[in-house]
């Protein structure tokens, strides 16, 4: 209980925090581009300063909540950063493969509630940063439509060697895509588990791409 006080606390925290950046960031007369370069930085260290209080490998929910609420403050932000700010793609593209390989971390499922913030912050969060041009959280999206990480039926028959449906598994891997296949296949394999099953894992993953590329080779 102890520690749920303690984590609900640091998050109330850091959302102050983050919003005290973003209304630096508003009134800010630097200009545009100053002015985010200076966002991007002061993001980075809060959340930093933030993550290094939890041990992931110990207790990864605080992390979690703490991705969570540093998504949304991305997308709050988003209309008053410069387009010219490169320090903005790359935090955007940071946290997304941060908050994905947390995520993939999970053996256990997530509690109910968070992941619905989660997944409700992410589809807000993506629709408002596409608006602005910003797509970097696609692929986080994609994973968060899902119930939970490594819920899905059709991945659960290919990691279990259960595979009836040909079809699906071709739609699971089209819909997935590359970038979230490959982070599966690397933690599965850090992991060392489901040591057969991987290999239809694998064999479905380097088909997909085989496909993908005479598809954008011929047709793009």
């Amino acid at each position: 209980m102890a520690e749920e006080e303690g984590s609900a606390t640091e998050v109330v925290a850091l959302r102050h925090k983050f919003q005290d950046l973003i209304s630096a960031l508003k009134r800010s007369s630097e200009s545009t581009l100053d002015a985010s370069n200076c966002f991007c930085q002061d993001f980075c260290q809060v959340l930093m300063h933030h993550g290094c209080q939890w041990k992931p490998d110990e207790d990864p929910l605080p992390l979690l909540e703490m991705y969570t609420v540093a998504i949304m403050c991305c997308a709050e932000a988003s209309p008053f950063l410069s387009p010219e700010c490169e320090h903005v793609t790359d935090v955007l593209e940071k946290l997304s493969w941060s908050c994905l390989n947390l995520l993939l971390s999970f053996s256990e499922q997530i509690p109910g509630a968070l992941w619905e913030e989660f997944q409700s912050s992410v589809k807000m969060a993506h629709g408002i940063l596409q608006a602005h041009g910003n797509s970097q959280f696609h692929t986080l999206l994609t994973l968060a439509e899902e119930n939970g990480v490594w819920s899905n039926t059709t991945l659960c028959s290919l990691l279990s060697s259960d595979i009836t449906n040909v079809q699906k598994v071709h739609e699971f891997l089209s819909r997935e895509g590359p970038e979230l296949l490959h982070m599966r296949i690397k933690h599965l394999m850090k992991q060392k588990v489901l040591k057969r099953p991987l290999k239809h894992f694998f064999f479905f993953f380097m088909f997909y791409r085989q496909q993908s590329f005479y598809y954008k080779k011929f047709f793009s």
